[in-house]
């Protein structure tokens, strides 16, 4: 999830895990030792970022175009703006290659102030780091949200499945857009093989995503093992239990919204 850019953190934590991840594998420095490629260390996607963003083509008078007209129709200009695309192109791996190589100095530095820790000490401190975001331990995937106002486009968000909660974040964000937990949701499931729906209290989520199967049944391990560690209460031990209370809330995360629903992975839901 790291590598993978699931967790977001500065570029020097990210060397900092880097580090412990070659002080886990190899121990100590060494010039002999086995070096991992960078993007087994490093997320790919930081580099890529620091590229330039590619340049816009401003518009071009009529004079211009006719020009380029003329020669399209010998293949002149195709012939230049193949040449055009393919010294950006080495550019911008030349760049790539700089920043990679830079990286990888600032990380191996890193590396050679871990001298004498243990491997089990590498693994636990890295660890450590990871736990500092508050997201820590859910899995996270990627969904596109459909929003109501008619013309808007689906949002992209990551969806945080946890033991506590399920929580929405925009990507490379640290903490969430919104999130419930578990005592908020009333019903799961697919609504196609495509689309997973959310219901909580009195809204309806709607995912875009090629995961949904994989999402069910994680939240259903999740409310499977949270009812399982729900301490029964003291009316449930009584032989004879007094009707609750309505307007006392529940003991847990948060107030009950209702029975736990799941549908099923693939299916349709019903009003």
């Amino acid at each position: 999830m790291v590598l993978r850019g699931y967790v977001p953190t500065s570029e020097e934590t990210l060397q900092t895990l880097a580090a412990l991840r070659l002080q886990s594998l190899n121990s100590d420095f060494s010039t002999h030792a086995p070096f991992p490629r960078l993007e087994e260390l490093f997320p790919p996607h930081v580099l890529h970022a620091r590229l330039p963003p590619p340049r816009r083509r401003t518009p071009t008078k009529c004079r211009g175009a006719r020009l380029r007209a003329g020669l399209l129709a010998g293949g002149l200009w195709g012939q230049a703006l193949a040449k055009q695309r393919a010294e950006r192109d080495q550019r911008l791996r030349g760049r790539l290659r700089e920043e990679g190589a830079s990286t990888m100095a600032a990380i191996v530095e890193k590396w050679k102030l871990l001298q004498g820790m243990g491997r089990p000490e590498a693994m636990a401190a890295y660890v450590a780091l990871v736990r500092e975001w508050p997201g820590f331990g859910s899995t996270l995937f990627d969904v596109d949200l459909r929003t109501s106002p008619v013309g808007t486009g689906p949002q992209r968000l990551w969806l945080g499945i946890g033991a506590k909660a399920v929580s929405l974040y925009k990507p490379g964000e640290p903490e969430p857009l919104d999130s419930f937990c578990y005592g908020r949701i009333s019903s799961f499931g697919a609504s196609d093989s495509s689309t997973f729906r959310l219901s909580v209290e009195d809204r309806d989520l709607l995912f875009e995503t090629s995961q949904v199967d994989e999402i069910a049944q994680l939240l259903n391990t999740y409310l499977v093992s949270a009812a399982a560690r729900r301490p029964p209460q003291p009316q449930e031990l009584a032989t004879s239990p007094p009707a609750p209370d309505p307007t006392t809330p529940p003991q847990g995360l948060c107030p009950m919204a209702g029975p736990w629903q799941l549908r099923p992975p693939v299916g349709s839901f019903h009003s």
